[in-house]
């Protein structure tokens, strides 16, 4: 019990440090929206999505994931869809001149909700809260839900730290870059480019990606 704290905190750094579809929504939304749009996608991918997929697991839905394991196949889906649909969104808008960016500027809602879809559809964010984090719970050291919900408020904790981070320092960056367009277009197409391929990962997967995660 002495060391669950660090093996813990040390997977979640892990987990949220490494790039994947959070973070470089994060990233493309300070670069060409600013540090508040970047800042509100981090609210919608931690305390949104977070309080979803935290509420989940305290309810014990892994039972119905184990259950009927379609429903991940379900979700995997949808996320890669829309992950693609993001990637295309992106490299269709990249040649926008910046002025009539600034009008087309996203609203702080959609800023919200995007971030909560493209967390909530992605299922491995979803797997990891459902494999790994039980683990760490101790029957005989208090109610199993109340140990699960102190786990998932750690790693959502760490992701308000990572990707707060991120987009603090991506929507610096993107002050900069509105001194160069040029560099935005390709910046967004290469984003773009890569939310696609993350969404093509994620769609050919298949059951390797659940049954890994939940062994």
């Amino acid at each position: 019990m002495k060391g669950w704290r660090s093996a813990v905190c040390h997977a979640l750094t892990l987990l949220e440090i490494s790039p994947g579809p959070d973070m470089m929504l994060t990233i493309s939304r300070g670069v060409g929206q600013g540090r508040r749009i970047a800042l509100l996608t981090v609210v919608g991918n931690v305390f949104v999505a977070g309080f979803v997929q935290v509420s989940f697991l305290v309810l014990g839905l892994v039972t119905v994931v184990h259950a009927w394991p379609v429903a991940l196949d379900l979700l995997r889906w949808v996320g890669a869809a829309y992950l693609m649909w993001l990637g295309i969104k992106m490299i269709a808008t990249s040649g926008t001149d910046t002025r009539l960016r600034k009008t087309a500027k996203i609203s702080d809602w959609n800023a919200v909700k995007e971030g909560a879809l493209n967390s909530l559809t992605n299922p491995k964010s979803l797997l990891f809260m459902f494999a790994f984090l039980p683990q760490f719970v101790d029957p005989t050291a208090g109610p199993v839900w109340l140990q699960l919900l102190v786990l998932g408020s750690i790693q959502k904790l760490a992701g308000i730290v990572s990707l707060g981070s991120v987009a603090m320092a991506s929507g610096t960056f993107g002050n900069w870059l509105g001194k160069h367009p040029g560099f935005i277009k390709w910046q967004e197409r290469f984003t773009g480019v890569v939310m696609i391929g993350l969404g093509i990962r994620m769609l050919f997967s298949g059951s390797g990606v659940v049954s890994k995660s939940a062994s």
